[in-house]
């Protein structure tokens, strides 16, 4: 599905579903929600870098095959293009655990106006790759997680607030979130 096509000389797309949706760390002209269709938010990448470490991975999104997704389409000038693709590639990039291709992603959820974005799909083949965890797997790495950018479940938690900031709910992520406040609260 993933389609190389020459867009250097237009402002560039980038599609964000995890962390570059409150933290984009790049200038932007727009920001958009959107949907990007065959492909769903989902906990199934190891962190060894940002949200773990190897002897103590914790879970960060990855956007896998199958289902929906939506997140926040930003544009970015074309004069920047190239800066903030080599900044997407350091952060998103550190362990080549994601796939970094162009989908297609619909704009405010309209089935008339699209756009070809950027987007870091996991790669299944990698050895980061969780797959599917049950919710006592997860909240296990969620738990134990805390790398560069601090602790996983700090990060769990942003991604269910920018979501309930979309009128998204991601019932696993959601009742994900409401278990790790009532341990963070408990503790």
């Amino acid at each position: 599905m993933s389609k190389k096509f020459d867009q250097s000389g237009e402002d560039l797309w980038v599609f964000g579903y995890g962390s570059l949706m409150w933290r984009p760390g790049f200038a932007f002209l727009e920001r958009r929600r959107a949907r990007m269709v065959g492909a769903h938010r989902a906990l199934c990448v190891y962190s060894f870098v940002h949200r773990g470490t190897p002897e103590r991975p914790g879970l960060v999104l990855g956007l896998d095959r199958g289902g929906n997704c939506r997140g926040i389409a930003y544009r970015v000038a074309k004069a920047k293009r190239t800066a903030t693709i080599d900044y997407l590639r350091a952060r998103e990039q550190v362990t080549r655990v994601y796939r970094e291709t162009w989908r297609r992603v619909w704009l405010d959820d309209d089935p008339k106006q699209s756009v070809h974005a950027l987007c870091y799909m996991v790669d299944r083949g990698h050895r980061q790759y969780a797959g599917r965890l049950t919710l006592a797997q997860q909240l296990h790495f969620v738990r134990q997680g805390h790398g560069r950018s601090g602790p996983c479940r700090d990060y769990v938690l942003a991604a269910v607030k920018e979501l309930e900031a979309l009128d998204c709910r991601d019932a696993d992520l959601h009742t994900l979130g409401e278990r790790i406040k009532g341990i963070h609260e408990q503790a």
